[in-house]
């Protein structure tokens, strides 16, 4: 499962990681960040111990949605080294976000 990030764990866990960080940005009333969600969890499996994934609750924590200029939901960044490498908003297939950390490792 993927790791719920707050705006109290934003900072520690996705701009100070030794690993890419993937970052999805989602609300339970949104229907694509219904679909993304699984597919967001199955990478977490797949890349443990190689890069961190989690979720942020626009609802719950706006600080860093804002700060990242997240206008849609679900946006999927990529944090490397505490900067943004890439970013996906709205569903993509699997593929376009382990080519994202794929690229980031």
């Amino acid at each position: 499962m993927a790791l719920a990030i707050t705006d109290a764990t934003f900072e520690e866990v996705v701009l100070k990681s030794d690993k890419p960080v993937v970052v999805d940005f989602w609300a339970a009333w949104c229907g694509p960040c219904r679909m993304v969600g699984p597919v967001i969890d199955e990478i977490s499996s797949e890349y443990e111990g190689k890069a961190v994934v989690g979720k942020v609750d626009v609802d719950a924590n706006q600080e860093f949605a804002a700060k990242y200029g997240v206008r849609n939901i679900p946006t999927v960044l990529v944090f490397k080294n505490g900067e943004v490498v890439n970013r996906q908003v709205g569903v993509a297939p699997k593929k376009t976000y382990t080519d994202f950390i794929d690229a980031a490792l």
